[in-house]
């Protein structure tokens, strides 16, 4: 039987790898701000992501949009066959223009 054991990091490892954590949430929670006063178009941050929206839900950003409720999200997902928790960075190119046509319409 093989153990996976987490690799040992320093304090300042773990304290630089919080850091980075705590910056991609601040500017996420600044992105969906934006998406729901309707400051930035969620077509466009899927079509070029910034690296720290990679890992981002695409249904999360969803439900920022206005107008874009659970019902909708989860009807616009399905019919561009995307996984409720697929990320932004997990997209397919096909998914990502569908979703895309989807938001522009």
């Amino acid at each position: 039987l093989l153990r996976h054991e987490t690799p040992t990091r320093s304090a300042s490892q773990r304290q630089s790898a919080l850091a980075r954590a705590n910056a991609i949430r601040v500017k996420r929670a600044a992105l969906k701000r934006d998406l729901k006063a309707g400051e930035r178009r969620l077509a466009d941050v899927l079509q070029r992501p910034a690296d720290w929206v990679l890992t981002a839900k695409v249904h999360d950003l969803l439900l920022c949009v206005p107008g874009i409720g659970g019902v909708k999200a989860a009807k616009m997902l399905q019919q561009c066959r995307v996984s409720g928790s697929k990320t932004v960075g997990g997209l397919s190119d096909r998914q990502r223009a569908e979703l895309v046509a989807q938001l522009r319409k």
